[in-house]
């Protein structure tokens, strides 16, 4: 469990104190994985509300530029990106994700949990609830990412093209004094940094890129501008309140 420092920016409305789990993922053979970079769960990082939750989770990693963003579920069948990270966000239901191939461990993900997800680290929908929805995003300059299914012909260059992929500036949840930045720069080789600053309030509005993953159809975007739903639900939290839930 990684508790913020006191010296850190109090979180804002909407986030709890994250609570991590993190694995490195050895390659299998078939999947490369990352044993570089630590795949990240965080239990809980959202009190979600209830009108429209998955805005809630757009507003955060876009002001943490993560960029890209979707709304769906997960493939059923084992699959990875070699040229981007991944940072994926439960808003609804409950599913059962294994990461790391076929013989990879299963983590049971429901509403208000992110995962973030390094290049090479393989993972499937092993099974999940009929309403279970994700939040799917990125760094910014590796929205056009590859999939990849473990052939025989994709190795040793995905394996190079992992280990070119930048580090990311900001954890798309907790920004830049996020459990990701220090776990991922603790855990890695020197590589090339993105050299982005994160957005400290509202990122301009911007139309959707719709990127399915599954079978199931995108969930339609509410009309509110994405500006608007920044403001909403990344006000900062007074000074003297302890309370976690949206003002």
């Amino acid at each position: 469990m990684t508790q913020i420092p006191q010296s850190q920016p109090p979180l804002p409305p909407g986030l709890n104190e994250p609570k991590m789990t993190s694995k490195i993922l050895k390659s299998d053979g078939s999947f490369p994985n990352n044993e570089q970079l630590p795949l990240l769960i965080y239990q809980q990082a959202f009190d979600l509300v209830q009108d429209d939750p998955a805005s809630q989770i757009e507003a955060v990693f876009e002001s943490n530029v993560w960029c890209g963003i979707w709304r769906n579920g997960i493939h059923t069948s084992h699959h990875y990106h070699s040229n981007a990270h991944e940072v994926l966000g439960c808003y609804a239901g409950t599913a059962r994700i294994q990461f790391g191939g076929p013989s990879g461990f299963i983590a049971n993900l429901q509403a208000g949990d992110v995962v973030i997800v390094p290049a090479g680290i393989a993972h499937r929908n092993v099974d999940c609830s009929a309403n279970f929805r994700i939040i799917g995003a990125y760094p910014r300059g590796q929205q056009s990412y590859d999939l990849r299914r473990g052939l025989p012909n994709e190795r040793p260059k995905a394996d190079e093209t992992i280990a070119r992929v930048p580090l990311p500036d900001s954890d798309p949840v907790y920004g830049a004094f996020g459990p990701m930045v220090s776990e991922w720069k603790l855990s890695s080789k020197p590589r090339p940094s993105s050299s982005i600053t994160p957005a400290k309030a509202v990122i301009a509005a911007s139309p959707r890129e719709s990127t399915p993953k599954t079978d199931i159809k995108p969930v339609p975007k509410e009309s509110s501008s994405r500006a608007d739903t920044a403001r909403k639900f990344l006000r900062p939290r007074p000074a003297n309140s302890e309370q976690r839930n949206l003002l």
